[in-house]
């Protein structure tokens, strides 16, 4: 069996038969029901028309099972829709499935659940193994969702910003269980890129591309942190960085400028810096100026400070740092930075130390206490 080939070809039949008149639940329940069944009969009789296939098996699953529903009477026209055995319409539902996933009436973690799971073809195991939650509480946040979504027609367009925001929250998560969240995500992406003709969509794809040509050096061998400047950048995946650059190229040259083509916008000037002292820090920081007229986001204002620190000195990052609010997440790391490199060792020794103790993350955490300890063995000696 290939699994990566079934896993391809689940959401289109789940849109195809939500499409036909099925609620999102009934269809979900039928289309596993059709896979188990694929997985049982495809080893020894593998079909000429596998997405047909699976469309009628899958069909026939949930007329079997609304007949048998107290609403029976109510949908006993849908039995008389059933289309005759053949090659499947060429039409790719899976857009739909995107933007039904993301649904505003969700909570973000339920979208990017219900997404992994629709969408991705994951299990509940495999989601649930991801997220590091029991299999049970995961079942149960998959099974609200659909309920939530269940008789949901789509009589406009859907918010293409609300189905990238999912699915770069799920590139965010990285990897954890036996599941890898970002490399998913790329896939859902390039998924979403081929069904639809926008350049964001194809900016979120540049700049998760660039961003996991790095992963392979943003953690030393013991697991802790390394930071960008930090990095064997011999050691980035240059075809991806090529990759995500010429993608960007594309997006920005339709000149319809959007946050995610900002965002890989800045994540290229990393990548083609041969060096960390090479790195074009004054265009950095006119992208976070674009960044900051498209979002007006603390978060990028914060690192809009770093950037400034860079291209014109730490004491001018500093300054724009005083601009902000100090309990953003990570302005205390940013201030023990820019004071370290503004030549005042205690007071960056100091906020290390305080920055740890505010960090989100055991990783995050250790690396700043082992920049705080780094700093007071140097005004030791």
């Amino acid at each position: 069996m290939d699994e990566a080939r079934l896993r391809s070809l689940t959401p289109n039949v789940l849109a195809v038969l939500v499409r036909r008149g099925a609620d999102f639940a009934a269809a979900e329940d039928a289309v596993q029901e059709a896979l188990v069944e694929a997985v049982r009969v495809w080893p020894t009789a593998p079909p000429r028309d596998p997405k047909g296939w699976l469309i009628t098996v899958a069909w026939r699953k949930f007329l079997d099972e609304t007949r048998a529903d107290t609403a029976r009477r109510r949908r006993e026209d849908l039995v008389d829709q059933e289309p005759a055995p053949g090659p499947a319409a060429s039409r790719d539902d899976t857009l739909q499935l995107y933007f039904l996933c993301a649904h505003p009436s969700l909570t973000p973690s339920s979208a990017v659940a219900l997404t992994l799971r629709a969408v991705g073809g994951l299990t509940t195991r495999q989601i649930a193994r991801a997220y590091l939650v029991p299999e049970a509480t995961m079942a149960q946040r998959i099974s609200r969702a659909k309920r939530t979504v269940s008789g949901v027609r789509f009589d406009q367009p859907g918010d293409v910003a609300t189905v990238l925001r999912v699915l770069y929250l799920v590139f965010n998560e990285g990897y954890s269980g036996d599941i890898d969240l970002a490399a998913e995500a790329i896939r859902l992406t390039r998924q979403l890129a081929a069904a639809i003709d926008h350049p964001e969509v194809s900016g979120l794809l540049a700049l998760m591309l660039l961003h996991h040509a790095r992963r392979a050096t943003r953690n030393a061998p013991d697991g802790s942190l390394v930071p960008l400047a930090e990095q064997d950048r011999g050691r980035w995946d240059t075809a991806s960085i090529a990759e995500g650059v010429a993608i960007l190229q594309a997006a920005l040259a339709r000149d319809r400028l959007g946050e995610f083509q900002a965002q890989a916008a800045i994540a290229a000037l990393h990548a083609d810096a041969p060096t960390a002292e090479e790195t074009d820090w004054g265009q950095i920081v006119e992208w976070y100026d674009e960044l900051l007229r498209l979002t007006d986001s603390p978060v990028v204002r914060l690192n809009r400070a770093v950037a400034v620190g860079q291209a014109d000195g730490p004491r001018a990052g500093l300054a724009a740092l005083a601009e902000l609010d100090g309990t953003l997440p990570r302005h205390t790391a940013v201030a023990a930075y820019l004071h370290e490199r503004d030549g005042d060792l205690a007071t960056a020794a100091r906020l290390y130390a305080e920055a740890a103790h505010k960090a989100s993350s055991l990783a995050e955490r250790d690396h700043l206490t082992r920049q705080a300890a780094r700093l007071n063995a140097r005004g030791r000696g």
